[in-house]
Parts: C-alpha cells; sequence; structure tokens
C-alpha cells in the first residue's frame, strides 16, 4: 500500500504550469512544510519540507486559492522519479502525487497567515461564518438531498 497523508503549511506559493500537448494539461508543484513531532528531552522543533505535485483541475485549484504559509491537508502517494540532468549525471526525485486536499483555515485565517489579502466579497447569508464556496465542475441539481 502507498499512501501519504500530511498536514502542513504552504513552503512557497505553488508554481502553475500547463503540458505542451494538444490538450493542454496543469500541473502544478509546490512544498509543504510539516512539523515533526518533538520529543521530551528536545525544545527543538523540526520541520520537514516535502515536495508534492498535482494535476488538472486539482492543480488549477491549488493554484488559485493557496499561498505560501497556509494551511493545507493532502492525501497522496509517494512517487519516486528518475532523470538525468544536462551534466549527464542520474538524479532522483521524490514526490507525493495529490489525490485529494483540503482547505485547513478559513479565508481570513489564511489571509492572516500569508500576508495576502483576498479582496472582500459579501459572503451568502444561508453559508456559516468561516466557510466558502469554490467554483466546482460538478451540477449539484441531480444529487438526491
Amino acid at each position: 500500500m502507498n499512501k501519504v497523508m500530511l498536514l502542513g503549511r504552504m513552503a512557497r506559493d505553488p508554481e502553475v504550469r500547463f503540458t505542451q500537448s494538444s490538450e493542454p494539461m496543469a500541473v502544478c508543484r509546490f512544498a509543504i512544510a510539516v512539523d515533526r513531532p518533538v520529543r521530551r528531552d528536545s525544545t527543538e522543533k523540526n520541520v520537514d519540507f516535502i515536495n508534492c505535485v498535482c494535476f488538472g483541475r486539482r492543480a488549477e485549484t491549488i493554484g488559485q486559492y493557496f499561498r505560501k504559509g497556509n494551511r493545507i491537508a493532502v492525501t497522496g502517494r509517494l512517487q519516486v522519479s528518475d532523470y538525468t540532468d544536462q551534466s549527464g549525471n542520474k538524479r532522483y526525485s521524490t514526490d507525493v502525487v495529490i489525490d485529494e486536499f483540503d482547505f485547513c483555515e478559513s479565508r481570513s485565517e489564511s489571509a492572516a497567515s500569508s500576508g495576502y489579502t483576498a479582496p472582500q466579497q459579501p459572503a451568502p447569508s444561508a453559508q456559516p461564518e468561516g466557510f466558502y464556496s469554490v467554483d466546482s465542475d460538478t451540477d449539484d441539481s441531480d444529487l438526491p438531498f
């Protein structure tokens, strides 16, 4: 089984690029800073910076709504790739390929942690405070509830 679950903060702004194929696909790369558990005999806080990649609509959404410092929860799989660099040396890359992600803070908390000020939009009255909606490709009209 190859399953990875991470909860942390974006270590840098996500980088979104598009493939050069006939139907371009978004590819998003970013790193998540994840705290290591603190040992009892140590006051030192250690952090791991874990490289992540995602594709398609998921990549576009992360690129649009996340910035450095935002909290994010991801689920995916670990993938090790190899390639040859310009000098002819064989290199290895370990990434988490994201299958799912979740927003872990409200828009105001997100803005405070990243220093980013989002444009103010009136919230719909039926939506609970601290939550906001994300545009989706799905049509909810056929849901049974």
